[in-house]
C-alpha cells in the first residue's frame, strides 16, 4: 500500500513539474495586428526604385517608376502661361502715420489760434476807428495774428517736406489720417537700389510683403528724401485698402510699374517651389515620365497665384505641385548614400 502512494506522488509530482516547464519555455502566439504590422513593414520603401543622377547641365534628375511615383502620392500640373509688364524691383517700408498726426493736430490748432486772433484783430480795428480802443491794444492784436499765421505756413511746410505735395493736398485730411491709424489704408516708401533710376514716375506698384502675397498701390509721388541706408530713388504709394494688413514699420519689397513690353512666361504655384542652395527650384517631370529634373527659378515676381517665371520652364512642361518638398529629401538622401 505504501508502495502504491509513493507511486502516485511520483507521477504527480512529475506531472506538475512538466506543466512548469511548458509554461517557461512556451512562445506566446502573435496577436492579428502585430502579424499584420510585421507583414507590412517595408526596409525603405522610399529609397526603392530610386535613382538620383545629373544631366549635362547640372541639374539633379531623380528617375523612379509609375508605381513609386504613385506610391510617394506625387502629382504634376502644367503651369499656366501668363504675361506681366515691366517691373523695377524695390525695397521699403510701411511709413508711421502718428507723426502726421500729430502735424495735422498742430496744424488744426493753429488754424483754429488764427482765426481767434484775426478776429479779435478785426474786432479792434473797428473799435479803434471808433476811438474806443488804443493803439498799443490793436498792435498787439496785429502780433498775435501774425504770429498764428506764421505758425500755421510753417506746419504745412513741414507737411510737404515730411510727406509730399500729394499728402499734403488731400482734401479731407482729417479722414485720410484716420483711415491710417486705424490701419484701413497703409503709406509706403519703396526705394531703388543705388545705380537704379527712373525719368519718369512710375504708373503704380504692386507691394507684396516678405511672405509673398501682393497687392496694388497708388502712386502719391516721389520721396522727399534719401533714406541713409538705401541712397537710391525713393517714392511714396498708398494702398487702399490695406487688404495685406499692412502696420508700421513692416518691411516690404515694391515692384514698380514702368513703361514696356509684357514679358511672357508661366506661373508657377508656390506649392511646387522648394527652397535649398539659397535659391528657389521646381521639379520638373521628363517626356518619358519616368524622372524629374530640378530646375532652379527665379523669385522675383510674386503673384497671388504663385510665382511668375519667363525662364527655365514653359507651358508644355509638368511640374510637381504635390510632393516636391519630398523628391528634395529623397534627392539629398541619395546624394549622401552615393558619397
Amino acid at each position: 500500500m505504501k508502495r502504491v502512494i509513493l507511486v502516485v506522488i511520483f507521477v504527480a509530482a512529475g506531472f506538475a513539474g512538466g506543466v512548469l516547464w511548458m509554461k517557461k519555455h512556451a512562445v506566446a502566439p502573435a496577436s492579428a495586428g502585430e502579424s499584420t504590422a510585421a507583414a507590412r513593414a517595408p526596409a525603405d520603401t522610399e529609397a526603392e526604385g530610386v535613382k538620383v543622377s545629373r544631366d549635362t547641365n547640372g541639374n539633379a534628375v531623380i528617375t523612379m517608376s509609375k508605381k513609386t511615383q504613385g506610391d510617394l502620392g506625387i502629382l504634376v500640373k502644367s503651369p499656366a502661361a501668363f504675361q506681366m509688364n515691366p517691373e523695377l524691383r524695390g525695397y521699403g517700408r510701411v511709413l508711421d502715420p502718428a507723426p502726421l498726426a500729430a502735424l495735422i493736430t498742430e496744424l488744426a490748432s493753429d488754424q483754429a489760434a488764427y482765426t481767434a486772433s484775426s478776429g479779435e484783430l478785426a474786432r479792434l480795428k473797428t473799435l479803434e476807428g471808433q476811438g474806443n480802443a488804443s493803439a498799443r491794444a490793436l498792435q498787439t492784436a496785429e502780433a498775435a495774428a501774425a504770429r498764428d499765421q506764421v505758425a500755421i505756413q510753417s506746419a504745412k511746410e513741414r507737411l510737404s517736406l515730411s510727406w509730399g505735395k500729394a499728402v499734403a493736398d488731400q482734401k479731407d485730411m482729417p479722414a485720410f489720417v484716420r483711415s491710417l491709424t486705424s490701419l484701413e489704408a497703409a503709406v509706403v516708401r519703396i526705394d531703388l537700389p543705388v545705380g537704379e533710376t527712373l525719368k519718369e514716375p512710375p504708373a503704380g506698384a504692386r507691394i507684396a510683403t516678405l511672405s509673398g502675397p501682393s497687392a496694388d498701390a497708388e502712386l502719391l509721388g516721389q520721396s522727399t528724401s534719401v533714406d541713409p541706408l538705401m541712397q537710391g530713388q525713393g517714392f511714396v504709394f498708398l494702398l487702399k485698402p490695406n487688404s495685406l494688413r499692412l502696420t508700421p514699420g513692416e518691411s516690404v519689397v515694391g515692384y514698380l510699374k514702368i513703361p514696356g513690353e509684357p514679358l511672357a512666361g508661366v506661373i508657377i504655384p508656390r506649392e511646387a517651389v522648394v527652397r535649398t542652395e539659397g535659391a528657389g527650384w521646381t521639379y520638373v517631370l521628363n517626356t518619358a515620365s519616368d524622372a524629374f529634373t530640378r530646375i532652379e527659378v527665379a523669385l522675383d515676381h510674386p503673384t497671388e497665384a504663385g510665382w511668375f517665371v519667363s525662364k527655365g520652364v514653359t507651358a508644355s512642361n509638368y511640374v510637381v505641385v504635390t510632393g516636391a518638398q519630398q523628391l528634395l529629401s529623397l534627392e539629398l538622401k541619395g546624394q549622401g548614400g552615393g558619397e
